[in-house]
């Protein structure tokens, strides 16, 4: 199913802890595929400071997963999303 990347915005900031997985371009040009959760604030593996993030990743269009294979945070580009899997269902992003 093809979706707007304002729909896989929202169904990627809606997904409330469940697993999602993405195919996106890095910024250094390699396509990656990635799987995690959005809403995980506290995790062993990646401690949090407590300080936050000293900008805003909605103005550069991205968004924070946790990625459960590596157990760190990464930033995913929305404006590169290339595919997403949520719920069992692949949406491909155009």
């Amino acid at each position: 199913m093809n979706i707007s990347r304002a729909k896989a915005t929202d169904l990627i900031k809606g997904s409330q802890g469940k697993f999602i997985n993405v195919k996106f371009v890095k910024k250094n040009g390699d396509f990656r595929s990635l799987t995690g959760r959005t809403g995980v604030y506290k995790s062993p593996h990646a401690p949090l400071t407590g300080e936050g993030l000293s900008y805003n990743p909605d103005d550069y269009g991205l968004v924070t997963i946790f990625d459960t294979q590596i157990k760190q945070y990464r930033m995913i580009n929305l404006n590169t999303l290339q595919e997403l899997t949520i719920d069992g269902e692949t949406h491909q992003v155009k």
